[in-house]
Order: C-alpha cells, then structure tokens, then sequence
C-alpha cells in the first residue's frame, strides 16, 4: 500500500518523536523527589525520636545491679528473662537483659576502635563485665533489650540490621565520644544497659546508653 505526501510526512514525524522520547528521561519534581525523601528509611531519626521518651526510661525501670541480674541469669535462667530480658521471637538471638554497672576499672583496651573496659563490681579485683566504650561498638544489644520494637515493624533485615547500628551511632555520639581514653585502670564508673548472655566462661558483654566515669 502507497502512501501520500502528507501521510508520509506524518509517519516521519511520528517516527521522530519517538526516537527522540527514546532518548530522554523523566525527573522526577521537587514536590516527587521531597516526597520520596519524605518517606525513606531514616533509622538514626526512628532511633532519635524514641531515645528521651521512651529507650533511657524503659532501661532504666527494666535494670537491676548487675550482681543481682548475673545471679539470677546463673540461678534461673527463665526467672531472669522474665524480669530483665528480652529477645525476639524470630530467630536465634539470645536473652538480653537489662542491668546497671558500678565497680572499678580494672583493665582498659583503647587502641582498638571497638574499645572496652573491664569492671570489677563485687570489690575481688577480677573483672566481672567488659563494658563498651567506642567508638565502635559490637552488636545489637540495646535494640534487642526493648520489648516496643520487633522485627515485624521493618521491611527486611537489612533495615533491622541499619536500625540496630543508628542505636550504637547515638551511644557514641551521645556519651561514649566523650570518655576519657587514659588513665581508665583504677577509676569508679557507673553505667546503665544491657547485655546479650555471654558463651559460658565469657565476660558478658556490655552496652552503656549511659556512662559515668569518676576519679
């Protein structure tokens, strides 16, 4: 079939229009793109917006001594993860309980980034919690001490995982960075956080939300 003049004119227009199309791509507006920023995936706010209101005063009314916290996990496992702990329902994680650190500082590591002191709470010189002192620091212990979040509130793990860290990013940025790094050995610290239970023969591991250093 022939076409006209004008019907071919109008073919190469269109075939134009289209390879010109092909090439150009669509930007979103400034109303689209706030939009989406809008509602993206922020866990260091999600983590911000709780941590007054709600994290401090949770372990805080959920802790006890850590002697006595120890003791009962020693004792009574079930009796103590009543009473101070947490874990999900997912998964393999273990009990992490909530408790309060007093004693003397009995031995510091502050080369690495995931620094550390050893605390002696009953007065024997032996150390009895290795408490966290930054920057770095390893695990997820203060998300998974709160009964008010779950893994079902997220997408996947990966936003799990990225809200577990924004909890050690304000820890950090909170209180840790302003730790003295020397001359730790012999000082008094008071701290309140929690801990995963630790392998058997294992220092439990400790995450401060706050931490008191004296002299």
């Amino acid at each position: 079939m022939s076409l006209s003049l004008p019907q071919m004119c109008a073919a190469t227009v269109l075939v134009a229009c289209v390879l010109a199309m092909s090439g150009c791509k669509f930007v979103k507006t400034a109303d689209q793109q706030a939009e989406a920023a809008a509602g993206a995936f922020d866990p260091d706010k999600l983590v911000a917006d709780i941590w007054d209101a709600k994290v401090v005063p949770y372990l805080k009314g959920r802790a006890g001594s850590f002697q006595d916290v120890s003791a009962l996990v020693s004792g009574n496992l079930d009796a103590a993860a009543q009473k101070y702990g947490h874990k999900e329902k997912q998964g393999n994680a273990p009990w992490t309980f909530a408790a309060s650190v007093k004693g003397k500082i009995v031995a510091a590591e502050t080369k690495s980034r995931a620094g550390s002191v050893d605390v002696d709470v009953d007065g024997d010189g032996k150390a009895d919690v290795r408490v966290a002192i930054g920057p770095a620091i390893r695990g997820t212990a203060i998300r998974d001490a709160l009964d008010f979040v779950n893994f079902n509130e997220f997408k996947n793990q990966i936003e799990w995982a990225q809200y577990g860290k924004a909890f050690n990013t304000r820890i950090n940025t909170l209180s840790l960075e302003k730790l003295p790094r020397d001359g730790l050995v012999g000082r008094e610290v008071e701290a309140l956080g929690a801990y995963p239970l630790p392998a058997a023969g294992q220092l439990p591991q400790f995450v401060p939300v706050t931490i008191t250093v004296g002299g």
